[in-house]
Formats: structure tokens, C-alpha cells, sequence
């Protein structure tokens, strides 16, 4: 009964951001309309991301959802509307710290995130530590960064049944058993630590419990250092190199907390991207981020973006579809026998190559179809014929001749040149 409960309720949502601008191709795209079983829009292609939505309560709901029933509960909280989990997101506002005048505005900068840890300082300190286009400031690149790669590294159709499309109640089953398998083995939240505070902290302890740190163990303020053992070093995971004294580290539980890491090195093995809000996935000692840890155990589909949890799917062009979903980019057609073109590493049927895509023949102004022979210089194109691709003077076929191109005219000669230019 609970599994077609969750069939039941499947929805992609096709509500959220409707008919919101395109932030990449503004007026050319009529406003944002998701696509019936694709993560895009029908009008532009493009992603929700890439358009002009607030997402910011969905996204807490999203790692509200991905957090429960983990240790990491201490992160979320029920909304008092509907009881569901959301993410209770570290925000913190910093005001100019000069005496503001009476004619002067006092400023105020927004982190729309930062580490869960009580010492504001240290959390302030991490940010600083990352690259500048990547620090989660509000109404800053790096606030656009950080939404975009929680679209990316974390999908809810990687965790939620209910925002895929079709699924059987088996693969429904087998979806449920997939994720909670990572969150109790792979998922976690990475913690921010001063190294030398930490052995302090060791130290203190009885040296059974020394190794067994939890993941929301509290930290000392910043004014309170101990200084490390002479000869001391805390090298980097990633990058090897030394830790500044007194500057945070990025500690992972399922790492073991023998390993730290750089702020700015705590990223994704695969696409080498900054874990949104520190949340990763560990496997055979790499960091991964949700998305790429799930291709590492999953087949993804090229074409809906969903993990297949079918035994039958098919292999295309280095990638795995949905036997269903092997279709054109442009019209959904199914490619299947059918003569196709890659186009952007998405399969478009020859009809729409033909019609949105092929590259025109400069002598006969004709699309060229995709088998055709061609020659191609610079930005221009010719039919590798004798009657196309041919002296713009005299007309001799220049196929296997020397020839001079002048802005989309062909020439054989100087003396052909200087008559159709002269």
C-alpha cells in the first residue's frame, strides 16, 4: 500500500518558476515551462537553475528531506504548515564594523550560508578561505554559484521517487533501498575545526575516546589557542600542503578525523566543484559530491537525468538511457533504428537536424544533411561538389586544387580575385 502511495503521488512539479525569464537567454525564451519528463525547460532548454526563480525554500526542503533520518538531524526542523523537514541554513549578517554617522547608512553583508558551528568568527573565517567567486554573499556571483551547484550536486530525483517520472513500484523499492543504503554508509556534513584546538581537545580526553570524534562536537573560541607541539604539521588531504596556524580545517567523519582539508580543497573527486554547504559523500577514500557519488553506483539516464533502477536500458553515444527516453532533443521522437545526429551530446532526429541545426552550403544557400560530404573553412560551408564547391569567377571546381577564400567567395587564381573584387 505505501509503495502506490509514492507512485500515486509522483509529480515533477511543473508548477515551480513557471513562465520565469531565462536568465541566460532573456527575451528569446518565452518564459520558463518544465519539460514533460526532462529537468528543462520546453521553451529555451535550459535548467531551473537558469532561470529567474527563488528556490531558496524548496532547497531547504530538498536537504531537509536529504538530512532526516541521518545523524545530522541537529540541521533540519519540521515546518509548523505542513510538517515537513526543512534545512535550518547557517545565515549570517555582518555589519560595518566602523561607528556608522549620523549621515552615513551602516552596511550590512548577508552570508546566505555558512559552517553550523557556534563561533560566528571561525564560520566568517571559512568563507574567507574560499575563492572569492565562490563565497555564498547574497546578491554576488558566488550566492549564484552556490545555488546552481545545489541544483547540480544534489538532484532531488537522485533521493525523492516523487519528483521522477514513471517509476514501477519495484524501481520505486529499489530507489528507497538505494538511498537510505548512502545515507547510512556514504552521506555527511563536514565539520570546521581548528586543527590545533582539536589535539588540545584530544588530549584532554581518555585515549579510548580520543579517535571517536562526533560529528557535532563544539569548538573552543578562537582567542582560546593552543599552541601545537614543536614540529607539528597538518597537512592537507587533497593538496598535501600545510595548514596555516589558527586557519580552520574541513574534517569528514567518514573520512576519520586523521584527514583534513583546505576549505577551498574540500570538493568533488569527479567535477573538482566545492561541496555545496560541506555536504558530501565518501567512498574508497575520495570525496564525491551527491551527484557523481550516485553515478559511481547507479547508470544515469542521458535524456531525463534520473538514475535507472530498470535492468533494461540501452548504451548511446557514452551514455545510458531509459529505453523510453532514447529520443530527439528537439521533437521527443524515438530514435530507436531511426538515423540520428548529436548535437550538443544530445541526439537530434534527422528532420530536425535538418531543419533547426544543419550548417547551409554557401554556393547553393541548401542545408547540408548530416551524411553529406562537405568543406568547411572557417565559419563557412560548401557541398563537396563540383557545382558547390567552385571558383565564385570562373567557376572552375576547386575540390583537390588550391584555392583562396575571400569572406565566403572561393577563388582559384589572383587574377579570378582581382576581377570579382576590383
Amino acid at each position: 500500500m505505501e509503495l502506490e502511495k509514492e507512485v500515486k503521488k509522483i509529480t515533477l512539479g511543473h508548477e515551480t518558476g513557471l513562465g520565469a525569464q531565462c536568465l541566460k537567454c532573456k527575451d528569446k525564451c518565452e518564459g520558463f515551462e518544465l519539460h514533460f519528463w526532462r529537468k528543462i525547460c520546453r521553451n529555451c532548454k535550459c535548467g531551473l537553475e537558469d532561470h529567474n526563480v527563488q528556490t531558496t525554500t524548496e532547497d531547504d526542503k530538498k536537504i531537509g528531506k536529504l538530512l532526516e533520518d541521518t545523524k545530522y538531524t541537529s540541521l533540519i526542523a519540521k515546518l509548523k504548515t505542513d510538517g515537513v523537514h526543512h534545512y535550518k541554513r547557517n545565515v549570517v549578517t555582518l555589519t560595518n564594523p566602523v561607528a556608522a554617522k549620523k549621515d552615513v547608512a551602516i552596511k550590512a553583508v548577508t552570508y546566505e550560508w555558512t559552517p553550523p558551528v557556534p563561533n560566528q568568527a571561525l564560520a566568517v573565517r571559512y568563507i574567507e578561505l574560499l575563492p572569492k567567486e565562490k563565497q555564498p554573499l547574497a546578491g554576488t556571483v558566488g550566492a549564484v554559484y552556490r545555488k546552481k551547484q545545489m541544483a547540480k550536486q544534489l538532484p532531488e530525483h537522485d533521493q525523492d521517487p516523487a519528483k521522477c517520472h514513471e517509476l514501477s513500484p519495484n524501481e520505486v523499492k529499489q530507489m528507497q533501498q538505494f538511498v537510505k543504503k548512502y545515507k547510512d554508509e556514504a552521506l555527511g556534513v563536514g565539520d570546521i575545526k581548528v586543527p590545533e584546538e582539536m589535539q588540545a581537545q584530544n588530549k584532554e580526553k581518555d585515549p579510548s575516546e580520543a579517535g571517536d570524534q562526533g560529528a557535532t562536537a563544539t569548538m573552543e573560541p578562537l582567542g582560546n589557542k593552543t599552541a601545537p607541539s614543536k614540529g607539528a604539521a597538518y597537512s592537507c588531504y587533497r593538496c598535501q600542503l600545510c595548514m596555516k596556524e589558527g586557519d580552520p580545517a574541513v574534517y569528514a567523519e567518514h573520512a576519520g578525523y586523521e584527514k583534513l582539508w583546505h576549505p577551498a580543497c574540500f570538493v568533488c573527486c569527479t567535477c573538482s566543484e566545492l561541496l555545496v554547504d560541506m555536504i558530501y559523500f565518501w567512498k574508497k577514500g575520495k570525496l564525491y559530491c551527491g551527484r557523481h557519488y550516485c553515478d559511481s553506483e547507479k547508470p544515469r539516464c542521458g535524456g531525463c537525468d534520473e538514475l535507472i533502477f530498470s535492468n533494461e536500458y540501452t548504451q548511446a553515444e557514452d551514455q545510458n538511457w531509459h529505453l523510453k527516453h532514447f529520443c530527439c532533443f528537439d521533437c521527443d521522437c524515438v530514435l530507436a533504428g531511426e538515423i540520428y545526429v548529436m548535437v550538443n551530446n544530445k541526439p537530434v532526429c534527422k528532420a530536425c537536424y535538418m531543419k533547426n541545426h544543419a550548417a547551409v552550403c554557401q554556393s547553393c544557400e541548401n542545408a547540408l544533411e548530416p551524411e553529406a560530404q562537405r568543406v568547411t573553412y572557417g565559419n563557412f560551408n560548401w557541398h563537396a561538389e563540383p557545382e558547390c564547391f567552385l571558383c565564385s569567377c570562373c567557376t572552375k571546381c576547386l575540390i583537390g586544387q588550391k584555392f583562396m577564400p575571400i569572406e565566403g567567395m572561393l577563388f582559384c587564381s589572383v587574377e579570378c580575385k582581382k576581377k570579382m573584387t576590383s
